[in-house]
Formats: structure tokens, sequence, C-alpha cells
């Protein structure tokens, strides 16, 4: 599992049966102090079952653990990646700036504003 950012959305308009009921997010990792030499994939487009927004913070698990909290069952689903909590606070002694909450009330109102600005700039093309 990792603590990241919610930084996209995904939309398809055709996908596997699997992920016709999910969200798929955007998340990119906070930790990139990891070891250089180590592989990263990030950012990390994640089923989301809980409804985050962008710019909250999240727990993200891999793998099966990611299939059966999203879906239960056994777990044998076609996405790697899920959302598996929404993070109210954290405290990591000595954490970059850049891990800061942010205030994800303004951030949504700011994702709104774009959207009416949008459809604006669509019915009028």
């Amino acid at each position: 599992m990792f603590l990241g950012r919610v930084v996209g959305e995904v939309w398809a308009t055709r996908k596997v049966e699997d992920l016709r009921s999910l969200r798929l997010l955007v998340v990119e990792a906070l930790d990139e102090r990891r070891d250089p030499a180590a592989a990263k994939v990030t950012p990390v487009v994640c089923a989301d079952p809980l409804g985050a927004d962008i710019g909250e913070h999240v727990v993200v698990a891999f793998g099966k653990a990611a299939r059966v909290a999203t879906l239960g069952m056994d777990g044998d689903f076609a996405f790697e990646a899920a959302i598996v909590g929404i993070v109210d606070d954290f405290d990591v002694p000595d954490a970059p700036a850049s891990w800061k909450m942010q205030d994800v009330e303004s951030l949504k109102a700011a994702r709104a504003q774009r959207k009416l600005g949008d459809s604006g700039k669509s019915a009028g093309a």
C-alpha cells in the first residue's frame, strides 16, 4: 500500500465488465524519497469504490488486496490498484512540505467552477 494524492480522473466509454461500475482516478504517490534504483509506477490509475475527490489524500492497495477490498469475493478482477481509504489527516515527522493536506473544499469549488466554464464553452461551440 502507499499514501497518495488524487490528481485526476480517467473516463473510458468502453471498458471490461469488471470496471463498468467503478470510477477511475489518477493517484500520485506522496513518497518520492524512495531508493532511486527502485522501480516506480506513478501516477497510478486506481479503481475508486469510495468516492475520493481531486486533491484528497488516499491509501492505495495493489493486487489481490485491492480487488478484494473493492469488489469482495475471490478478488479475480481486471484491475491492479484501488483506493481503499480516504485520509482525514496524518502525522509523519519530517515529511516534505508537498505532503501537506490541502483544503479539499476549495479544490472541489474550483473544480466545479471549471466544469461550469467548460460546459459554457461547449454550448457555444
